[in-house]
């Protein structure tokens, strides 16, 4: 039994690698080989930074195709982090426009330049700290995690998932309501980061380890 976290050079790999090792006696191991990523029971798809960088990375480490590949498949659990869940969706404003794996309908958007509170306060663009998490729909990942528990963001951009059924998680930064969580098959994936959201990011960390789609 082993989880690999796929390593094409972005994302805080070890400490998403650290922080499964804190929930499972599972194998953990970062790898961009092949064999070991085809072997793995379950899968992790992080990612930090630009968007463009990101799926650069992704085609010059050679990983695209294979990522590619065992989403068509959907034989196994994946967990998409950060940029692992922009990069899911067909394409992003970012960078002037990139094109991204298209394995659920939607587009990565920007957060308005001069967003404000309910007090007229203007908000930060990255949104970056603590916020909470509404479950749009119910889901194992959410299991012992209480509708509207905070979890932790830093993201400039944000999903707008085209498909409701896909839509497992929201947050409302300002007036814009960002798609924090969204899942299809045995593919789940989240903007916060759950390894640096404390207890509520463990438990879904755990329940990733503990789910049979």
């Amino acid at each position: 039994m082993t989880i690999a976290v796929i390593d094409y050079g972005m994302g805080n790999l070890h400490s998403v690698a650290k922080a499964l090792e804190h929930v499972t006696h599972e194998n953990v191991v970062v790898t961009r080989d092949p064999r070991r990523i085809h072997g793995a029971t379950r899968l992790v798809l992080p990612g930090q930074g630009a968007i463009r960088d990101c799926m650069g990375e992704l085609e010059r480490s050679e990983v695209k195709g294979l990522v590619l590949e065992l989403l068509s498949k959907a034989e196994k659990p994946l967990l998409g982090i950060c940029v692992g869940q922009q990069m899911l969706l067909d394409d992003s404003e970012e960078n002037g426009g990139v094109t991204c794996l298209g394995f659920m309908p939607g587009r990565v958007r920007r957060f308005p330049v001069d967003m404000r509170d309910a007090h007229g306060n203007r908000l930060k663009v990255p949104h970056m700290g603590w916020n909470q998490v509404g479950q749009h729909q119910p889901h194992a990942l959410w299991e012992g995690i209480d509708d509207a528990e905070r979890f932790y963001f830093v993201h400039s951009y944000y999903v707008d998932a085209s498909d409701d059924a896909t839509l497992f998680g929201t947050t409302d930064y300002g007036t814009t309501q960002a798609h924090v969580a969204i899942g299809r098959g045995p593919v789940f994936a989240t903007q916060f980061h759950p390894e640096k959201s404390s207890a509520a990011g463990l438990r879904l960390l755990e329940n990733f380890v503990n789910w049979t789609p």
